[in-house]
């Protein structure tokens, strides 16, 4: 058994992917589907961005980040790292020296299950990070194993290479490539009509009454 798994890279990102989730947001899926999104705990490490690319995914042993330096020479433009720490919430496998290498490779992002490090030279390199927190310890190259392109556990999703991230200030969210066109319609047309009863409020329509839960209230009076 090789200490280090490594599969092919997926597909590359496909631009038709970035269309059609440009306008979408998390929190507007989030009201018709419940599968595909990372716990809340994994959040924007000092910034508001959105990003969208393909998953790159990543298993590391708890202090060791001998595969994701590796990594980082295979990165392609609209990849996004998706790592699983495989536990392990002590020790920041992403700081300043990785968000560089990914950044100058074209990369959109990275999504870490656990701690990263260095959040003021993420922001300077310009590489948004969605992560638990964190963490001034830090992983080295200890060349214990891991594996590269397999499906992983990040944040309690399951995220297979190739999937279609769609990371915001509201979370991040897992689609298969062949869901993303369903979504991102239904998510269209659901910010529409929010925009439009938005206009209603503001000419003074009530939102239990747009929405019908006055309606409810009502009936039970």
């Amino acid at each position: 058994m090789n200490k280090f798994d490594i599969n092919p890279m997926p597909a590359p990102l496909d631009s038709k992917y970035v269309d059609l989730l440009s306008e979408v947001e998390t929190a507007t899926v989030g009201h018709f589907r419940h599968w595909g999104f990372m716990a809340p705990e994994i959040k924007p490490i000092n910034h508001s961005r959105k990003i969208i690319g393909t998953a790159v995914t990543l298993s590391l042993p708890g202090q060791d980040s001998t595969l994701l330096h590796h990594t980082l020479s295979l990165l392609r433009p609209g990849d996004i790292l998706i790592i699983d720490r495989l536990g392990d919430q002590k020790h920041a496998c992403l700081g300043g020296g990785v968000a560089l290498g990914a950044s100058l490779a074209g990369a959109h992002g990275a999504i870490v299950d656990g701690m990263c490090t260095d959040p003021s030279e993420l922001e300077a390199f310009n590489f948004p990070v969605w992560a638990r927190g964190v963490s001034p310890i830090t992983t080295r190259i200890y060349n214990i194993g891991g594996q590269l392109n397999k499906p992983v556990a990040c944040g309690g999703a399951v995220v297979s290479p190739g999937d279609i991230i769609l990371a915001d200030e509201n979370g991040v969210l897992v689609l298969p490539a062949d869901e993303v066109a369903e979504v991102s319609r239904l998510a269209l047309d659901k910010q529409a009509r929010g925009n439009a009863n938005g206009e209603r409020m503001r000419r003074g329509e009530r939102l239990g009454d747009l929405s019908g839960a006055s309606k409810y209230i009502l009936e039970q009076a």
